[in-house]
């Protein structure tokens, strides 16, 4: 794999890859390797992400599960962790929250377009993991219709507990999408990652 950074791209509920592929067109970023799962009827787990978690089983624990597969065949290729960006939107976005709170380390960054950790209102997170100075952008909205900003923000604060660098901006009044600006700061983690990697001379 040529590649010095690779990003992983997570669709929301009722989304195809098409989606993802959008996403893709609009970061516009050489030098990438895309991946760009699809979720089995388009969503990752049947009902909303602050359900009771076991209302979202065993599809929650078979979606994590594949994420972890994927990005294990990726670190299998040779490729650092500290390469791989992982993003996701919506439902895709609680996704992959979850899964780098559940599978800690130093990753090259992670974006959240409007999603936050998995789990009911009140819940309480063990902050034992240590994301390493990964850095983490969440962008969402005031009034996002099946995101509350609370948990985005509970999210962040999450992550900054577990040492990652933590970006939030809520937009206001913005519809359930990605804004050019959310895009923009998902190239700049991407093109940090770039960098880097260009200086170790990659692999």
């Amino acid at each position: 794999m040529k590649a010095i950074a690779v990003v992983m791209v997570i669709h929301g509920r009722n989304q195809t890859t098409d989606y993802s592929i959008e996403l893709i067109k609009r970061l516009n970023l050489p030098q990438v390797h895309y991946i760009a799962p699809q979720a089995a009827e388009n969503s990752w787990y049947p009902n909303g992400f602050m359900a009771q978690i076991e209302e979202n089983e065993p599809h929650l624990s078979y979606a994590l599960e594949s994420y972890r597969v994927r990005i294990s065949q990726v670190l299998a290729r040779g490729i650092d962790q500290e390469k791989l960006v992982l993003i996701g939107f919506s439902q895709g976005a609680c996704l992959t929250a979850e899964y780098v709170y559940r599978n800690h380390g130093r990753y090259g960054g992670v974006v959240l377009f409007t999603g936050g950790l998995i789990g009911p209102k009140g819940i309480s997170w063990d902050i034992s993991g240590d994301l390493q100075g990964t850095p983490v952008f969440l962008g969402s909205s005031d009034v996002d219709e099946w995101v509350p900003e609370d948990r985005v923000l509970e999210t962040a604060e999450v992550f900054k507990q577990m040492e990652a660098k933590v970006k939030t901006t809520i937009y206001k009044d913005m519809d359930h999408t990605v804004n050019d600006i959310e895009i923009e700061e998902a190239r700049k983690i991407i093109r940090n990652v770039l960098q880097n990697n260009s200086k170790k001379g990659g692999r």
